[in-house]
C-alpha cells in the first residue's frame, strides 16, 4: 500500500515539475513572440515565422499542457509534453557537444526533463493523483 501511494505521489510531483517548465515554456510564446521567433530560428530553421503564429502554437501548447496538468487524454496529452520536451533537448544538438562555451552547460539540464516525460508517459495508468 505504502509503495503504491509513494508511486502515485512520485508521479504527481514529477507530472507539476514537468508542467512548471512547460508553462513558462507557453507563456513565453505570449510575452516575448520575439524570443520565440529567435528560438525558432535559430533551432528549427523557421525563421521566416511571423510573430504572430506564436499565438497559436502557445494556444495549443496551452491545451496539451492543461490536459497533462489535469491528467485528461493521458496517452495524447503525455505524448505531446513528450515530444515537445524531445524537440526542445534533441535539436540544440551542438550546445551538447561544446558544453564549455557560454551558457551551453545549462542546455543539459533539458535531459532528466525529458527522461521525467519518459516516465510519466510509460506510466501514464498508475499516475491517477489529482487526475480526472
Amino acid at each position: 500500500m505504502a509503495s503504491t501511494t509513494n508511486l502515485r505521489i512520485s508521479l504527481l510531483t514529477l507530472r507539476l515539475g514537468v508542467a512548471i517548465v512547460m508553462i513558462a515554456w507557453t507563456v513565453d510564446k505570449f510575452i516575448n513572440p520575439g524570443h520565440a521567433k529567435a528560438v525558432f530560428g535559430g533551432f528549427y530553421g523557421l525563421a521566416n515565422l511571423s510573430e504572430g503564429i506564436f499565438l497559436f502554437v502557445g494556444i495549443a501548447q496551452a491545451l496539451v499542457i492543461l490536459a497533462f496538468i489535469i491528467g485528461i487524454a493521458k496517452t495524447w496529452s503525455r505524448l505531446g509534453v513528450l515530444l515537445m520536451a524531445a524537440a526542445g533537448t534533441l535539436t540544440p544538438f551542438a550546445k551538447y557537444l561544446d558544453p564549455w562555451t557560454g551558457a551551453n552547460l545549462l542546455f543539459f539540464a533539458a535531459w532528466p526533463m525529458l527522461a521525467a516525460c519518459i516516465a510519466l508517459y510509460l506510466m501514464r495508468d498508475s499516475d491517477t493523483m489529482l487526475s480526472l
